[in-house]
């Protein structure tokens, strides 16, 4: 059963914080999914990002497998990711790219796949314009989650959350084709994100669903419409782990809709050496805190990655001629 969610609208540039505080909190708690607007990123660099992402995208596999991922950073084939691994289909129907930051530690001991400047001698420019902008957002829209949570607005930079963190942008393509098959297909099956908070981008094309309660059977799926300009958040796995589940991390997936699909996501993981525990607003003697203190690198096998199952490397490794093999293995 589908139907259509109508979400909260952020305006993040309101000089009204502990409005704007309360807005978000309500949101996590009733949807874990809000849009924000007037975020401050140029309308021409979010168009350049998609741009540059259909030019990838439009390349020869064997040039795009040059820059396959290494260390979860680089391209990810079509269907060798499967979100919901309980299903017994076949991958999801997308294909995707994961760019991290160039500075900082992780810059340097995690480094971009870049495809050739030959190829796409705009690109890097691009995304990484894109990642210290869209970074800057996730900063600050931190800052009044923090605040939605009777926490000081910088709290997430003090115990160092926000210290050179692995967050990441992954560009995906959703073909408007799909492998006919008996069972259903999905662009992206059911799942959570892992850290944070998400500020996902999207074209026009539709196909976001969130089920916001999956202990409910059978599960509804709400659709999420675009808004234009705006970015669509989402709350991740670690921020419920720190709000004691107050704050939802909401099951989504993307259903195919017959058409070519384009997003941007932003993952704002923290500082793999931050730890997470139940923050004092957010627990009592009557609600104890539910979760250990762990940190990302304790639990990093249950990050957003997790999913990640290349399940079907005969698929696209068989497209690829041997010379390129070589090249890559």
């Amino acid at each position: 059963m589908e139907t259509s969610l109508v979400l909260p609208i952020v305006d993040i540039s309101s000089p009204d914080k502990i409005t704007t505080a309360r807005l978000i909190r309500r949101a996590c708690v009733e949807h874990g999914f809000f849009y924000v607007k007037n975020h401050g990123i140029p309308e021409e660099l979010m168009e350049g990002v998609f741009r540059e992402s259909k030019r990838f995208f439009n390349l020869p596999l064997e040039d795009k497998m040059v820059s396959l991922h290494r260390d979860f950073l680089g391209y990810t084939p079509l269907y060798a990711e499967k979100l919901d691994t309980s299903l017994t289909t076949i991958g999801d129907s997308k294909e995707s790219f994961f760019l991290g930051s160039s500075e900082g530690v992780r810059g340097q001991c995690y480094p971009n796949q870049w495809p050739s400047e030959n190829l796409l001698p705009s690109w890097r420019q691009t995304m990484e314009c894109y990642y210290k902008n869209v970074m800057s957002v996730g900063r600050k829209l931190l800052g009044l989650v923090a605040l939605a949570l009777d926490l000081d607005e910088d709290f997430f930079i003090k115990i160092g959350a926000l210290n050179d963190p692995a967050a990441v942008v992954r560009l995906i393509r959703y073909p408007g084709e799909v492998i006919s098959s008996d069972v259903e297909t999905y662009g992206a099956s059911a799942h959570s994100d892992y850290g944070t908070v998400t500020l996902l981008l999207t074209d026009e094309v539709p196909g976001l669903q969130v089920c916001r309660d999956k202990s409910k059977q059978p599960r509804t799926w709400e659709d999420v419409p675009r808004l234009g300009g705006a970015f669509i958040v989402n709350i991740g796995d670690l921020m419920e782990r720190w709000t004691n589940g107050l704050f939802r991390s909401t099951l989504h997936r993307v259903m195919p809709v017959g058409k070519e699909r384009y997003s941007v996501a932003f993952f704002l993981v923290p500082n793999p050496d931050c730890n997470v525990e139940c923050l004092k607003t957010c627990c009592s003697e009557t609600s104890p805190a539910r979760y250990l203190r762990k940190n990302f690198t304790e639990s990093q096998s249950n990050c957003f990655f997790k999913y990640l199952d290349h399940i079907t490397p005969r698929l696209y490794m068989a497209q690829i001629p041997a010379y390129t093999r070589r090249r890559l293995y």
